[in-house]
């Protein structure tokens, strides 16, 4: 590479770290982070061998029609390696540049809260014991909170850090029963306000472009998830995975799917974000599946690259998160 080339390389990602820097636009993850620790906290994805109700015959068979866990799980994870062992390769892949970075277990394959309660709690303390982690994030699903671990969670939540991540998907129950999810938006409702109750911070996930979804009824979701008690909110574009039943759907029916360029998807979380609580934390905007995996969208882009094209945005339009936000 020439020194010309080293250099607007440079001035480059320079560019961009003062742009990811300066947020005004939106409410980001660090600042809860920030709030709690004084060091620098890295997120370990743990797969701890979980089913789902709908993929284990108990709701349904088959799981959601976009999933396939693959394009989530890193490679350190597995059905059969012990929480331990996944922290431990975690945490070595992180250390070696931050000896002094602290950790989150994310509890992400699957449902994290389907099992027994024992079985469950024991898997939750084995990760809080493991050295330099500092709390737990939970990812599960609405209809499985049995009111016995979420009292648990409650205790838990006075000792250590503790979110509790739901997975909403949508709030239209039509979109709902075509994903095959098993639940009802109601029973994310109700399950967001009895976490929340607790006093535990209440995280929601939504995709955004499901299928037969118009724009009007994706940025509708803003404000329906803005009527809840929530601490933060993932967003992420749909992406159609290889070996899943929507794969298969976008092959023999690919008029049910709007899939988003860069640019209008940028655009449609901006109009969103304006639309949100300013309360809110919004952890992330898009998700990055293995390219092995991924059919479409298939954007090219690292997440530093696509907050700074956003943050950027935000400032072209003068706007920010809430600014159309009415309780």
């Amino acid at each position: 590479m020439t020194a010309n080339r080293l250099l607007k390389k440079y001035y480059l990602c320079t560019q961009i770290r003062i742009q990811l820097m300066d947020n005004r636009y939106y409410k980001e993850f660090g600042t809860l982070l920030s709030k709690h620790f004084p060091y620098k906290v890295q997120k370990i994805s743990i797969n701890a061998g979980f089913t789902c109700p709908n993929r284990d015959g108990s709701k349904a068979v088959g799981g959601c029609t976009y999933c396939n866990n693959q394009s989530f799980s890193p490679g350190y994870g597995g059905k059969q390696r012990t929480v331990s062992d996944q922290l431990r390769d975690g945490i070595a892949f992180f250390s070696y540049k931050y000896p002094e970075m602290k950790y989150l277990a994310y509890f992400q394959s699957y449902t994290n809260t389907y099992d027994s309660i024992d079985k469950l709690i024991s898997l939750y303390e084995e990760a809080l014991s493991y050295p330099g982690v500092v709390g737990l994030i939970i990812g599960t699903r609405p209809d499985c909170m049995p009111d016995e671990l979420l009292d648990y969670f409650a205790e838990l939540n006075k000792r250590t850090f503790l979110i509790i991540e739901y997975g909403l998907e949508s709030t239209l129950d039509s979109t709902l029963e075509f994903i095959n999810r098993g639940h009802t938006h109601a029973e994310s409702v109700d399950a967001i306000h009895k976490t929340a109750a607790k006093g535990i911070y209440t995280g929601a996930h939504l995709i955004l472009g499901l299928p037969n979804e118009s724009r009007e009824q994706v940025l509708a979701h803003a404000g329906e998830v803005s009527k809840l008690p929530l601490t933060t909110l993932k967003l992420h574009q749909l992406q159609l995975i290889k070996g899943t039943v929507m794969a298969k759907q976008y092959r023999e029916y690919p008029e049910w799917f709007s899939l988003f360029d860069v640019d209008d998807y940028i655009d449609l979380i901006i109009d969103f974000s304006e639309r949100l609580n300013p309360d809110f934390i919004i952890e992330r905007f898009i998700s990055q599946s293995p390219k092995q995996l991924l059919i479409a969208p298939d954007w090219g882009l690292k997440n530093f690259e696509f907050t700074a094209k956003v943050l950027k945005r935000f400032a072209e339009r003068e706007t920010w998160q809430g600014r159309l936000f009415y309780k």
